[in-house]
């Protein structure tokens, strides 16, 4: 029986490996689909260099893949275990002497092995690609900055800082009639006027410097406290490190250890904490989906038999929908302080996994799981409208 096992596992492995591969193409694919409609922009617009934007791209990917690992890893389970159903291999398997649990071990190995390779996105591909594509973007918008600006538009390529022109010299790099809006810092923006302006790029430093002349700057924090002043030449640079500008970082963008320690900082006020704290136990989450999605999907997949891919697409896409759902809702209900982020955060997992659980349990049982008919939804849509 033992050789048997060992085949049967390894079957199972290629048959979810192949899917799950193919998983990850396409909804890494369609996660990128919008980004991509931007960058795209930059090379046909703004003159940006082929090779900067496939970097970009490479260091968007571990975001899109800690949502796409799981995405994909339920996908696989679904149409593995939908093919084996339809193709009547699941009945003679059991005909000889393996029961459903027994067929588990393997899936459960390849959950195990798509949640490593989220863990990994999450907690060291989301915060070094992050921060490399903000540090090159910046790069590409100091090298494109003629091309960049745009007249009588309001321009928010620099993230925090949204401005308007109403002419701009490519030339000489000359703005008349600037308005900037500063809103990098939480606790205090700006709004600037100018009658007009010069912008360059600081050597040798992540920095673009702006020369305004004969204008005012209205400034409000969270106290409401309001100043005006007026100036007849200000000079503000954006992007300088050294002076905490554009460059910032915000949660998805610091690392594990530095989420801990921010989350446990007194100096913090208690909004910033309780993000800190749902964004680190985000990173763990959502990677351990995985491992929920496997004891949900081999039951869900055996029910599929009939509608096959398609069904199993439909299914996938459901469930995804729903546990993101549910994520999303418990994600701001932690970073509003309602319940520790602990409980929250991981309690779409536990409900996953408690149903999963039960529908294990039935199919194992040979009962069928309970489905909501469309079709009674749809006479109850009929008679209410």
């Amino acid at each position: 029986m033992a050789p048997v096992k060992r085949i049967l596992s390894l079957y199972i492995i290629r048959e979810i490996s192949s899917l799950f591969l193919l998983g990850i193409v396409i909804f890494t694919l369609v996660l990128l689909m919008g980004r991509l409609i931007t960058l795209t922009d930059l090379v046909v617009s703004h003159g940006v260099p082929l090779f900067d934007v496939a970097r970009m791209i490479f260091f968007l990917v571990p975001s899109f893949m800690v949502f796409t690992i799981p995405m994909a890893f339920l996908l696989a389970v679904l149409l593995a275990f939908g093919r084996l159903s339809a193709d009547n291999e699941i009945i003679v398997l059991k005909a000889g002497g393996i029961s459903l649990i027994q067929m588990l071990p393997p899936v459960i190995f390849c959950a195990f092995c798509a949640m490593v390779l989220s863990l990994g996105a999450s907690t060291i591909g989301v915060p070094w690609g992050n921060s490399a594509f903000k540090e090159l973007s910046f790069q590409v918008l100091k090298r494109n900055i003629t091309a960049t600006i745009r007249e009588k538009t309001f321009w928010d390529d620099i993230p925090g800082v949204v401005m308007y022109t109403d002419h701009y010299d490519e030339q000489n790099h000359i703005l008349k009639g600037v308005i900037i809006h500063d809103g990098r810092t939480d606790d205090r923006s700006m709004t600037i006027f100018a009658e007009d302006g010069v912008v360059t790029g600081a050597s040798g430093s992540n920095a673009l410097l702006m020369s305004l002349h004969n204008g005012s700057i209205h400034m409000a924090d969270k106290g409401g406290l309001y100043r005006l002043v007026h100036f007849g030449e200000y000079s503000m640079s954006i992007g300088d490190k050294g002076g905490g500008g554009v460059i910032s970082r915000s949660e998805p963008d610091l690392w594990i250890s530095e989420l801990i320690r921010n989350s446990a900082d007194p100096a913090l006020d208690s909004l910033s904490r309780l993000k800190m704290g749902a964004e680190l136990h985000s990173r763990f989450t959502f990677p351990c989906a995985s491992l929920v999605f496997a004891i949900l999907a081999v039951p869900l997949g055996l029910q599929n038999r009939r509608s096959g891919k398609s069904g199993g697409f439909t299914v996938s896409i459901g469930i995804i929908l729903s546990y993101y759902v549910m994520m999303s809702v418990m994600r701001s209900l932690a970073e509003k302080g309602v319940a520790p982020s602990f409980i929250l955060l991981w309690l779409p997992n536990l409900l996953f996994f408690v149903t999963g659980w039960y529908f294990l349990r039935l199919a194992s049982l040979e009962k069928e799981i309970p489905r909501l008919r469309m079709q009674y939804l749809f006479s109850l849509f009929r008679r209410s409208s």
